[in-house]
C-alpha cells in the first residue's frame, strides 16, 4: 500500500444509541453503524459519546497485533499475520511495510494458515515482543536493528501450536495464548505437537509454566495496571467469555471468575467475537467482542461499545492516552480518548 494512499482519512459516522439488548435469528452477521453506544454515564470520563470512528488505512487480508511505540515522535505497529507483514503508521507517512517477514523467515510450509506476527508488545527496554504465528514462537524483535531472538518456542519438548496474544508483567513474566488459529487445519493439524490449546506463563528465567489448558480457544490476554488480575478473552461461540485470573505472589492463578460475558451480543450476531483485549493507567477494559470494542469498568460493568461495523480483532492505546487504536478486519482505525 502506497503512503499517499495509506494517508487518506475516512470517518465512519454512526449513531449513539445503537440498541444491543435482545436477541434476533440471524444466521449472518448484522449490519451495524460505526460509532460508539454509550451505555452506563461512566462512558463519558473516557470517551465523548458522539465521538467519530476514523479510518486511517484499509487493505489488509486481517490486521491484528496494535501496538504503540513512544520513539521517533511516536508511531503505531501492527500486524497483518496472513501477509506476514507488520506495517507502520504514523501521521505524517500513513501505514507502510516495516517488518517483511514478521514472522516465519523461510518457506511457509503446507499446513501452516498464518506466517506471520500476530499479537505485540513492547518490553521495558523498547524492544518488540510477538507472538509468532508462523515461527510458533515468542520472539523478540530489535526496532533498530530488527534482530529477532526467540524466547521461548516449546513446552516441555514439544512445539506450540500457534502463539496468538501477549502481555509483559513488570517483572519481565510474558503471558501468552496458544490457539490452534495459525495452522490449516485447527485442532486436526498434522503439525500440533501439543494436544490443548493454552495459556502459558514465560517466567524471566525462560521457565514456561501451563496458566490453564481447559479452553477451547484462548485468545486475547491483558494484565490489570497493578498486575495481579490477567485477563482473557475466549473465542468460543458456545462460551463469548472474558475471564479474570486472580494472580499470588509468584504470578500464577489462584481463582478465576467470569468478568464479560458477551452472549447477548452474539445472540444479535453482531460482528465480531471476544478477541483482543487491552487495559488503561485506571483499570478499564477494552475489549474486543461481538459488536466492537466493549468498554469495561474495572469492576466488570460494560460502560459502552465502539463499533468500525466489521469485526474488530484488536485495540491499543496511544498517543499518550489520547488514541483508541482499532484493528478491524481490512482496516486500521482510530477513535479519541479522554486521556493523556
Amino acid at each position: 500500500m502506497s503512503g499517499a494512499h495509506a494517508a487518506r482519512r475516512e470517518v465512519l459516522i454512526g449513531v449513539g444509541a445503537m440498541a444491543l439488548a435482545g436477541s434476533r435469528a440471524f444466521a449472518q452477521p448484522v449490519a451495524i453503524p460505526a460509532g460508539v453506544t454509550r451505555i452506563d454515564p461512566a462512558l463519558d470520563r473516557i470517551l465523548d459519546p458522539a465521538a467519530q470512528v476514523e479510518v486511517l488505512s484499509r487493505g489488509y487480508g486481517w490486521a491484528e497485533g496494535p501496538v504503540w511505540v513512544p520513539q521517533e515522535g511516536g508511531y503505531l505497529l501492527f500486524s497483518d499475520p496472513r501477509a506476514n507483514i507488520v506495517h507502520r503508521w504514523d501521521e505524517k507517512g500513513g501505514a507502510r511495510p516495516f517488518l517483511q517477514p514478521s514472522g516465519l523467515q523461510g518457506p511457509v510450509p503446507e499446513g501452516v494458515r498464518e506466517a506471520g506476527a500476530n499479537g505485540m508488545r513492547l518490553d521495558s527496554s523498547g524492544r518488540l515482543v510477538i507472538a509468532d504465528s508462523g515461527t510458533r514462537a515468542i520472539v523478540q524483535i530489535d526496532l533498530r536493528t530488527k534482530k529477532r531472538t526467540i524466547l521461548a518456542d516449546r513446552f516441555e519438548g514439544k512445539r506450540f501450536n500457534s502463539p496468538n496474544d501477549l502481555v509483559l508483567a513488570a517483572d519481565g513474566a510474558i503471558y501468552f495464548t496458544d490457539p490452534p488459529y495459525g495452522l490449516t487445519a485447527g485442532d486436526t493439524s498434522p503439525l500440533r505437537e501439543l494436544d490443548f490449546n493454552g495459556v502459558f506463563r514465560l517466567a524471566p528465567d525462560s521457565t514456561v509454566s501451563v496458566i490453564d489448558r481447559s479452553h477451547s480457544r484462548p485468545n486475547g490476554i491483558a494484565l490489570s495496571p497493578d498486575g495481579r488480575t490477567l485477563y482473557l478473552a475466549l473465542s468460543d461461540l458456545k462460551q463469548p467469555h472474558v475471564l479474570a485470573y486472580a494472580l499470588g505472589a509468584k504470578g500464577m492463578p489462584t481463582d478465576m471468575r467470569v468478568f464479560r460475558d458477551m452472549a447477548a451480543q452474539r445472540d444479535q450476531h453482531l460482528p465480531g467475537q471476544p478477541d483482543g483485549i487491552k487495559t488503561d493507567a485506571m483499570g478499564h477494559v477494552f475489549a474486543a467482542g461481538p459488536g466492537g470494542i466493549h468498554v469495561c469498568s474495572p469492576e466488570g460493568t460494560l460502560l459502552g461499545i465502539v463499533a468500525t461495523g466489521k469485526p474488530i480483532a484488536n485495540c491499543c492505546i496511544g498517543n499518550g492516552g489520547k488514541t483508541l487504536f482499532l484493528t478491524s478486519s481490512d482496516m486500521l482505525c482510530r477513535v479519541a480518548l479522554r486521556g493523556g
